[in-house]
């Protein structure tokens, strides 16, 4: 990174950014030309701290194809915008916090893995206490929706304030 003194280092200021965005945008591989798509996401940390980023979507369509032909995948999930002014046009700049990463992006193994993913989903957009209050998935509701699983092998934290 270019800018050390804007870089995000500790997973917790990562992690506000996470809680605080509202869209992660999803860059995977058509052939040799890149496809980006905007997605709502849940996350989590797991062991050594690893980032895994999950998606939902419907259980066919071009988005799975592209996953199951190449799993190499980056995003880019950012909040916090506001526009700097200035007397110049040079002196414009943009407030920001972003992440962004890659990894290797895989469909849900299973149900519960499926369940866990739109359960972190829900939370993510929810809050923990107001999904805990709805109840548990309906099985047939389940059943035409697909998760994503993006393992990120590399994150980046930078932000302008």
């Amino acid at each position: 990174m270019r800018r050390k003194d804007r870089q995000l280092t500790e997973a917790r200021a990562i992690d506000a950014v996470l809680n605080d965005a509202d869209t992660c945008h999803l860059a995977l591989m058509d052939g040799d030309r890149p496809y980006a798509v905007a997605l709502n996401y849940g996350w989590e940390r797991g062991d050594a701290e690893k980032l895994t980023l999950y998606f939902h979507c419907a259980k066919e369509g071009k988005k799975l194809d592209l996953v199951d032909a190449n799993a190499n995948a980056a995003f880019v999930i950012d909040t916090g915008h506001e526009l700097v002014t200035g007397d110049r046009p040079c002196d414009w700049s943009m407030n920001y916090r972003s992440v962004a990463g890659n990894g290797r992006i895989r469909r849900a193994r299973d149900g519960a893995e499926r369940a866990k993913a739109l359960s972190l989903l829900m939370s993510h957009y929810a809050g923990n206490a107001a999904f805990a209050a709805m109840g548990d998935f309906d099985p047939k509701e389940l059943g035409p929706t697909e998760a994503l699983v993006l393992e990120c092998a590399e994150v980046t934290g930078k932000q302008r304030k």
